[in-house]
């Protein structure tokens, strides 16, 4: 037997060092999302804090019942930071399903409020109803975050960032389109800023994000793995939009109509582009 076979081919080899790529990119991508909700929760424990001792201090009905609202809300969006940092950490292998992406979003931009108010972005939706989209909702997850920090850092002095969802029933996709209105990206740079280390940044800005190379190859990565496509246009001075094409889920086949029982049987049972 030649040594050849005894060891990884070369292909091999750049495979398995792309997997670990992009795990190293998932903790990342992790470590700077909990230093973020982190501080999310110390706010949220604070007002649970304070309405438990409101509502211990006043025995009247409408105080206390005002206190346990106010900590019930904060106790439920703990939940929904705690659930999504959650969905991230836990490896879901590759498998794909009907996923509701304006839920997914939804989902995602509660991980990222406090970092969107704290540098004055405005976010604005435009969802239209779409059909469920065929995908893995975590790595979805992933590409989301790092296209919305993107396009935070594009507007270091706040602005307005929107996020669109679109059928294309022509293509069978649902469109996710992020879209900046920061510096845009020059026409040089743009057709490398999916390559591997590839970067615009200096490096990771004041909140440690930000810089390696690694976020958008891995976006492309994973969309491409999808059968979907990513798809870029800027303008410098007008911002950067990056548009999402996904897989439209396939319809669940119609149960079975149930045969009509004799009637016998009911008399003994009867039983619901940037401008």
């Amino acid at each position: 037997m030649s040594g050849a076979t005894n060891e990884l081919t070369l292909q091999q080899q750049v495979e398995i060092l792309r997997q670990q790529l992009a795990q190293a990119q998932k903790l990342t991508s992790l470590g700077e999302l909990v230093s973020t909700t982190t501080h999310e929760f110390n706010n949220i424990l604070m007002t649970i804090i304070n309405y438990a001792k409101l509502g211990m201090r006043h025995r009247d009905n409408a105080t206390r019942e005002k206190a346990f609202e106010k900590i019930l809300a904060a106790s439920n969006r703990a939940a929904k930071i705690t659930n999504g940092v959650l969905g991230i950490a836990r490896n879901r292998g590759t498998d794909r399903e009907a996923t509701d992406l304006a839920q997914l979003v939804e989902d995602t931009l509660v991980l990222l409020e406090r970092e969107m108010n704290k540098y004055h972005i405005r976010v604005e939706k435009f969802f239209q109803t779409v059909p469920a989209a065929l995908v893995n909702g975590n790595q979805i997850q992933q590409v989301l975050l790092n296209l919305l920090i993107n396009a935070r850092q594009a507007m270091s002095g706040g602005g307005r960032l929107t996020i669109k969802l679109a059928h294309n029933a022509e293509e069978n996709v649902v469109e996710l389109v992020v879209r900046d209105y920061g510096g845009g990206i020059p026409a040089d740079k743009l057709p490398h800023i999916f390559d591997a280390f590839f970067t615009t940044k200096q490096g990771p800005d004041a909140s440690g994000k930000g810089g390696t190379g690694l976020g958008l190859s891995m976006c492309r990565d994973i969309i491409e793995s999808h059968q979907g496509r990513i798809r870029v246009e800027s303008t410098v001075g007008k911002g950067t939009a990056f548009t999402l094409k996904l897989p439209v889920a396939p319809a669940k086949a119609p149960k079975p109509a149930p045969i009509a029982a004799p009637l016998a049987a009911f008399e003994s049972d009867v039983e619901p582009a940037i401008q």
